[in-house]
This record gives C-alpha cells, structure tokens and sequence, in this order.
C-alpha cells in the first residue's frame, strides 16, 4: 500500500505507515508531513474534508484560502529533523569546523561557544539541556546527511551521461555532505567532468571548460536554494551530457520563467537563501539570472532554457553552437533574454547589438532583423517607440516592459 499511495500522489509528500500490535490489537499508524506551498493530489484530484464528507477542494476554495492562510509563516528550516541530543550527539553530527570557516570567524576554544554560536545562527535549539538540529542546521552544515532520515533523500545528485541522452551514464555522485559545508567541492567536481578547451593567454596555455563555470555555479546554488523540500523522492540533480548541463530541481517555480531576469526575487526558503548569500555561495538578491546570461553571451552560447515542469524545474545550458547549427527556438530565446539583460541595464537591444550577441557581420545585418521579427512574432518583445519610422535605429524592448 505505501508504494501505491506514492505513486498516486503528487507532490509526492513524504508520509511512513508503522504496524504493531497493541493490547491484541492490530494498529497501522500513518505519519504524514504536512505540504507546504501547494495541495497534494491524489491520482490528479485534490481532496478535503468537509464534516464527515470527502470533498473535491477546487469545490471549495474559501477553504483552501484559510488553509494556506493558516500555513503561511511555516518555514521548513525551522522545523526540527533530529530531537533530544547531547552536545556531543550535536557536534558529532554537525560539522562544525567547517561552519566556523565559512563564517569566517575564529573557532572557539571551548565547547560552550561553540554550542551558543550554532544556536545563534538557528542551526540548533535547546529545549531543557537537550538539543535538537533544525533543517537547516542540517542540510547545510551536516558531517553526512544521511544520517538524518528526512533529508537524507534530498542531497544533490550528479550524473554524467555518455552521448547526448540518458542511455548510459559514465558515472555518479551523490552528495554526502551539507549544502554549505560541500558547495565548494561539489562545483570543483563538476568542473572537472566538464568538457574543456585550451586558450593560450599571455604566451600560457590555460584550460578553460566549455560552460563558464560562474554560470554553473550560480545555477546549482539557485537549485539547492529554490526547491520545493516537500516533494518526496526527489532532489536537485545536474546532469552533464556531451552537448549540454541539465540542473533540475524539485518544484514548480514560483515566479513565471518568463519573468526570471527582471522580476523580484521569491523563495520557498527565504532563510536557507539568506545564509547561502551570508556565506557568498550565491549572489546578491536579484543578481544571478542576470550573470548566467551574461556569461552565455560573453562565450558565445545559446541562451540557457527554462523549463517549468508540474513539479520541477529545469535550466539547460548548451554548448557551443554556430549560428546554423542553433534551431530558430535558440535565436528566439537568446534574442528575448538579450533584450532582458540590456534593459534591466538600462540599455537599449538594437540590430547592431543583436549582431554583437551572435557574432554576425554588418554585412549580413539581414540575419540580425530576420532574428528579431521572430522574436517579435512569437510576442517576446516590442517596439520601445511604435511611432517611429526609424528603422535603422529601432530599438527594442521586452513584451513586459
């Protein structure tokens, strides 16, 4: 039965069925974690209880109004994975040296200060001389996180695929270590699985790989920071193949993927991000879409794709491709994100910058409109002044804008 309801539900929550027997009776105890963020429907139908009736809930969304209402200020890195530890259980599991580093600040000589440090960060609570590790505390700074059962499943994933699909896999990683504690590791060891090249600078040679290694980054942190911790049985995974990087997360984005570079930032886990920025492993508030494009350009990459998935989300980064080899969807889409960089910069996109993103010669400025009317026709951008008969200076604008 556990098996069934999981594959039944979506997202799949996490939820554990213990039997045993009590005064010669049989008793099945269901444990279920409570969603956050979205309804978990069962074979695509979402449920509630109304007095002793089962109910369809898109038959009753004022109810569904006040449940969320209800669940608004719940945080998952509050919430408590691991109860009633001595300090010994504590710092045996949390990797605390390391903490410290990060932090940059000195490690105390005894272990009263380090206990207060790690509970002023909120990585671990004392309740009556016993301790308890939050989520975060965790999934950050664990020694091994699969010592702690919840969040064991959620460690990021890294596979590398021989081709360009899934066929055959070469080799993976799982993580073991916390976000944090194991960042700087993780992305050195996918910068070595990367394709590379070598450039010769200065009279050097230099081995650069293929995919500018800030946009990676900036891409796994965003996957570690944004997903959606309730989903059950999956977590964030970054798949390399011969002509692109896939890095997927659990949850559906909670800002249109459209709107990425311009709009606000939004989290699932506000506190996890502001650690994670705390800590520089990812950028200023705002900021990171926008480098990972420009990253792109700069090497002279398609434009990453955003895919929004009913419960994922997924970034691909290409290779290298020449102006023949990209499908007229990869000219539409770096066309359009162009003209997001350049106007969150204040900038303005034209035909001559547009050239510039796709390296075309003046001579074939032909090439640069015929990008820019698809893009036009697929309504991603816009004339920024529809009354002008300039067509040479034209200049244009996000559809949003």
């Amino acid at each position: 039965m556990e098996n069934w309801l999981a594959t039944q539900l979506s997202p799949r929550i996490d939820f554990n069925i213990f039997e045993f027997e009590y005064h010669e009776m049989n008793f099945a105890l269901f444990r279920i974690h409570a969603s956050s963020g979205t309804p978990v429907s069962f074979k695509g139908k979402a449920f509630i209880r109304i007095g002793t009736y089962k109910k369809p809930l898109s038959e009753h969304p004022e109810k569904e109004r006040q449940i969320w209402s209800s669940n608004k200020h719940y945080h998952f890195e509050k919430e408590v994975t691991v109860n009633n530890l001595s300090e010994d259980e504590v710092l045996n599991l949390i990797d605390y040296p390391g903490f410290f580093e990060l932090f940059q600040i000195s490690l105390p000589d005894n272990r009263r200060g380090i206990i207060e440090k790690l509970k002023q960060e909120k990585v671990i609570k004392e309740v009556h001389k016993e301790y308890s590790i939050t989520n975060l505390g965790a999934i950050l700074f664990a020694k091994d996180i699969n010592e702690f059962e919840y969040l064991a499943r959620k460690a990021l994933r890294v596979v590398i695929y021989e081709g360009t699909n899934k066929i055959e896999s070469k080799k993976e990683q799982l993580g073991k270590r916390g976000y944090a504690i194991g960042f700087e590791g993780l992305i050195k060891f996918i910068e070595d699985k990367l394709p590379s090249k070598e450039i010769i600078e200065k009279a050097f040679r230099k081995k650069v790989t293929v995919y500018p290694i800030l946009a990676v980054r900036e891409l796994v942190a965003n996957a570690l920071i944004h997903q959606d911790f309730s989903v059950k049985g999956s977590s964030a995974m970054v798949e390399i193949f011969d002509d692109r990087i896939e890095i997927t997360n659990p949850g559906k984005p909670i800002i249109d993927p459209l709107r990425f570079v311009d709009h606000s930032p939004e989290s699932r886990n506000e506190i996890l991000a502001r650690v994670m920025r705390r800590l520089n492993i990812c950028e200023e508030r705002g900021s990171g879409i926008d480098k990972v494009i420009f990253e792109c350009e700069k090497n002279g990459l398609p434009a990453p794709e955003i895919i929004a998935g009913d419960n994922y989300t997924r970034i691909i980064l290409y290779g290298n491709k020449s102006l023949n080899e990209m499908k007229k969807q990869d000219k539409i889409r770096s066309c359009y994100l162009h003209s997001c960089l350049k106007y969150v910069n204040s900038e303005p996109m034209t035909n001559q910058t547009i050239r510039e993103r796709f390296n075309i010669q003046e001579v074939n400025a032909a090439i640069a409109s015929r990008i820019i009317r698809d893009t036009v026709d697929a309504d991603l951008i816009k004339l920024e002044d529809p009354d002008s008969s300039s067509r040479k200076f034209t200049r244009y604008i996000p559809f949003w804008a």
